[in-house]
C-alpha cells in the first residue's frame, strides 16, 4: 500500500494528496471543487468536534443553530465585511424548477426569481447579529456566548481535499458584552481553547500572536491566531478568534441598556476553526507509509490481529475478550481484526495506512508462551510483552506515543525557526522550509512588497514578543518588535 503513495521528499503535495485518498478519509465529489468526507476522515471530525465542544460548553457557551441562506442586503451593511468575501460568494436567484418543454430535464422556472437574492453563508456574523438585536435588550442578557456547528460556502478556484474547498465544516462562535474588555478577553480565552486543543489533542505545537492589519478577518478590529508548521516548513492556519468591537452591533443596530440606564451598543467577537485541522494533522504527522495519527483523535486507537487458522483464532480471540472488555471500560478503542479473507501483512500495512497508533499481533506460538507482539505506529517499534498486564502497558504506551508526537513536531517547529537582520538574509532563508522571525516596520506597504517578491506573509505577530528595537528587515526603517513570516497554505 505504502508504494502507491508518492515520497514526502519526491513530492509533498502529491504524498498529501495520495494519503488523503488511499487512507480513506475523503474523496472529489460530482461538484467541482467540493469534497465527499468518507467515514474514517468524519470519525477523526467527530472526535475534534467532541473535544472542542465539551472545551467550549465548560467556558460556558451553547450551542444554536442559525438559517443557511442570508438576504444579500444583510451583507451589505458592514462595508469591511463584505469587501472581504464578496469574490467568495454563492448566490441564490431562483427559487423554482419546472420541466424543460422541449424535453431536456428540467430548467429554472425564468418566473420564479427571488425578490431579494439569498446568499449562502461564507461566514454567519450578519444573519446572526441581526438576530440578536431581538435578543439583547439589556445588560442582565450579556454576556451572550453562542457557537454553532455548521457548513459554510466560499468559492475556491485551486482546492485541495480537507484544505481548500469551496463548501467545508466548521464551527464559529458569536458573543456578545457589554464592555470592550469582556470582549477582548473572550477572545484570547478562545485562542487558548484553540491552541490547548491543537497541542493537547492534536499533538501539534502552535505559536499564538496576532494578524498584522492587512490579514485581520473582514470587519474586525483585531484578529488572533494560531500557527502551525507543516513538515515542509510551511504555516497553516489552524484557528482564529476576532475581536469586532463595535462594527456588526452599528450594522445592526444592537444595543444594550447599561446599569446606569443609558443605551450602549454592544461588543462582539467570533472565532472558529474547520476541517482544514483534518489536513494539519495528516501534514504535520504523517509519514511514506501512511498517517500517523495522535492516539486522541484516532478513531481506532488499538487493533488486534490473530495469526492462525480458524480454530486457533477462536482460542485468541477467548484469550482476549476480557482485555478487550478492559480497553473499552477505559475508553479506548479496540478491534479485533478476525477477517479471513485478509492475510496478516495484508492487514499490518492497511491499519499502518490508517495510522493506528498500536496494533497487537498473537499467534499460537505466542498464545501457548504467554507473550504477545505490540507494534507502535509512530516509531514502528515492535516488541515482546507478557499477556498478563498488558492492559495497563497499553494505557501508558498511548500516553507516550500521544507525548512523542507532540515532542517530535515540537522539536521540529522549533529547530525551522530562523532569526535574520538583514534582506539578504530574509531571502535566503525563505527558500528553506521553516519559519523566519524578522523586524517589520509596521506599514502595509512593506507587508505588500515582501509578499509580492517573496510570497511570505506576516504569519503572526507573537503575543509574548519582547520589545525589541531594531531596523525593519526590507525598508531598513525603526521597528519595535520581530514578526513571524512564512510561506503558507
Amino acid at each position: 500500500m505504502a508504494k502507491e503513495i508518492t515520497s514526502r521528499v519526491n513530492d509533498y503535495s502529491q504524498w498529501y494528496n495520495d494519503l488523503v485518498i488511499k487512507a480513506g478519509l475523503a474523496d472529489h465529489s460530482s461538484v467541482r471543487g467540493c469534497m465527499v468526507i468518507k467515514p474514517y476522515g468524519y470519525a477523526i471530525w467527530e472526535k475534534m468536534q467532541a473535544a472542542l465542544d465539551k472545551m467550549f460548553k465548560d467556558t460556558g457557551h451553547v450551542n444554536a443553530y442559525f438559517p443557511l441562506l442570508i438576504p444579500k442586503s444583510f451583507l451589505s451593511k458592514e462595508a469591511s465585511h463584505i469587501d472581504g468575501f464578496a469574490k467568495e460568494c454563492a448566490v441564490v436567484t431562483h427559487y423554482r424548477l419546472i420541466n424543460d418543454p422541449n424535453g431536456k430535464g428540467v430548467i429554472v422556472d425564468p418566473e420564479a426569481k427571488l425578490e431579494e437574492e439569498l446568499i449562502i453563508r461564507p461566514t454567519s456574523e450578519t444573519i446572526i447579529w441581526n438576530t440578536y438585536k431581538n435578543w439583547i435588550q439589556s445588560y442582565r442578557d450579556l454576556p451572550l456566548l453562542i457557537n454553532q456547528w455548521a457548513n459554510v460556502v466560499r468559492w475556491e478556484m485551486r482546492t485541495r481535499l480537507f484544505l481548500r474547498t469551496a463548501e467545508f465544516l466548521w464551527q464559529e462562535g458569536h458573543t456578545a458584552h457589554s464592555t470592550d474588555k469582556e470582549a477582548i478577553e473572550e477572545t484570547e480565552r478562545m485562542l487558548n481553547v484553540y491552541a490547548e486543543f491543537t497541542e493537547k489533542f492534536m499533538a501539534l505545537p502552535v505559536l499564538k500572536g496576532k494578524k498584522s492589519a492587512n490579514e485581520r478577518f473582514a470587519g474586525a478590529i483585531d484578529t488572533y491566531c494560531i500557527e502551525a508548521m507543516m513538515q515542509d516548513g510551511q504555516a497553516l492556519q489552524a484557528g482564529t478568534s476576532h475581536f469586532l468591537g463595535q462594527n456588526f452591533a452599528k450594522a445592526f443596530d444592537v444595543k444594550f441598556l447599561n446599569k446606569e440606564g443609558k443605551q450602549e451598543f454592544v461588543y462582539a467577537t467570533s472565532w472558529g476553526v474547520s476541517t482544514r485541522l483534518i489536513g494539519a494533522l495528516i501534514m504535520a504527522h504523517s509519514d511514506d507509509e501512511g498517517l500517523v495519527l495522535p492516539p486522541m483523535l484516532a478513531p481506532l486507537q488499538v487493533v488486534i490481529v490473530p495469526i492462525g487458522k480458524a480454530d486457533d483464532i477462536a482460542k485468541i480471540f477467548e484469550k482476549f475478550e476480557p482485555l478487550i472488555k478492559e480497553l473499552k471500560a477505559k475508553n479506548i478503542s479496540v478491534k479485533f481484526d478476525d477477517d479471513d479473507s485478509k492475510r496478516p501483512g495484508f492487514k499490518f500495512a492497511e491499519y499502518e495506512l490508517k495510522g493506528v497508533p498500536v496494533r497487537l499481533a498473537m499467534g499460537m506460538r505466542d498464545y501457548e508462551a504467554g507473550t504477545i507482539e505490540v507494534t507502535r505506529r509512530d516509531t514502528k517499534e515492535k516488541s515482546v510483552q507478557q499477556f498478563e498486564g498488558i492492559g495497563n502497558y497499553i494505557e501508558k504506551l498511548l500516553e507516550d506515543i500521544q507525548a512523542n508526537i507532540f515532542n517530535r513536531a515540537k522539536t521540529f517547529r522549533d529547530s525551522h525557526i530562523r532569526e535574520v537582520n538583514t534582506w539578504e538574509e530574509f531571502q535566503k532563508a525563505i527558500e528553506e522550509p521553516g519559519f523566519i522571525s524578522a523586524h517589520w516596520d509596521g506599514t502595509p506597504e512593506t507587508e505588500e512588497k515582501i509578499k509580492e517578491l517573496t510570497k511570505a506573509t506576516i504569519r503572526c505577530i507573537p503575543l509574548d514578543n519582547p520589545q525589541q528595537d531594531g531596523k525593519c528587515v526590507f525598508s531598513g526603517n525603526a521597528s519595535k518588535e520581530r514578526v513571524v513570516f512564512a510561506r503558507a497554505y
